[in-house]
């Protein structure tokens, strides 16, 4: 088959990876720069222009979209839906992904566990906005904040309402979300393929850092995840209409929370972590799909 692999960096880990798992199947494999796509739309005939020359006959797409692309990325995915070629994350599951704020509404609706969570428009009542999530220590994020970039803690009542003036004051949308103390710095990502999960690790903050992200320094083990922690893992992915996720969770003592479901998770962390071929489950995952 003949399957694409939709990377503004073909050097990348996660990108070089899945080429790598396809060749292996036997399959050509092509690495397609989204941002450098001219889309071509006319009645019954969508195309897509790349380096001067139309793409066809492809059988599969493997989008790998940075959140700073995401309208554009989408939109060359969507364009390839359009010439029914099968994409291994759809296009609408994608833009619902990246949306911090509606991700949290379609996850609260399913009753998946959540920390308990406060978005306002820019709302003069911070106080009130504190005590919604249980007071202070808690955490705020920006909406469009990636690896773990802007998340802040906040130790105490003082520094919650200054930082949360200060992002009103700069008109910077945020959420604001419960500290889970029992956590400790730790979240668990679990890696889910076609409605299974393929590998888990738990990742760890450094010291000092509440952060997990392995971009932040932190560091990832393997790990076995309870079925409750499974099963609010593939529902979180189903709910959000991925068949790829990345569904990063915390250990409460009320549960998991899910905390963020991410549709275009990185291999590198994952793979090193439990020493498993997860290129290869998405190669296969494509394979069972596209014609």
């Amino acid at each position: 088959m003949k399957l694409v692999v939709l990377s503004a960096n073909p050097n990348l880990y996660s990108t070089k990876r899945l080429v790598e798992a396809g060749k292996k199947k036997g399959h050509e494999m092509h690495v397609v720069d989204h941002t450098k796509c001219d889309l071509v739309i006319e009645k019954k005939k969508p195309g897509i222009v790349y380096k001067e020359l139309e793409i066809s006959d492809v059988n599969g797409v493997i989008p790998r979209i940075g959140a700073s692309v995401t309208f554009f990325g989408t939109a060359v995915v969507r364009q390839f839906e359009m010439m029914k070629i099968f994409t291994a994350t759809e296009s609408q599951a994608l833009v619902r992904s990246r949306d911090k704020l509606r991700s949290l509404q379609i996850l609260s609706r399913a009753g998946l566990g959540l920390p308990k969570t406060v978005f306002s428009n820019y709302s003069k009542n911070v106080g009130g906005i504190i005590d919604k999530v249980g007071g202070a220590p808690l955490v705020i994020k920006l909406l469009e904040g990636t690896q773990g970039l802007g998340v802040v803690l906040a130790d105490n009542r003082n520094s919650a309402e200054s930082i949360l003036e200060a992002f009103n004051g700069l008109q910077a949308r945020v959420i604001v979300q419960e500290y889970i103390k029992e956590a400790k710095g730790a979240d668990i990502r679990a890696f889910i393929v076609d409605g299974v999960v393929v590998g888990a690790m738990k990742r760890q903050g450094k010291e000092g850092e509440f952060r997990s992200n392995l971009h932040r320094g932190g560091s990832a083990n393997i790990i076995e995840l309870t079925d409750e922690e499974e099963n609010a893992a593939l529902k979180a992915a189903k709910v959000m209409g991925l068949g790829i996720a990345g569904v990063d969770l915390l250990q409460s003592a009320r549960g998991p929370l899910i905390l963020e479901v991410n549709s275009s998770p990185g291999l590198e962390g994952i793979e090193t972590a439990t020493g498993k071929d997860i290129a290869g489950h998405i190669i296969k995952y494509v394979e069972r799909n596209a014609e």
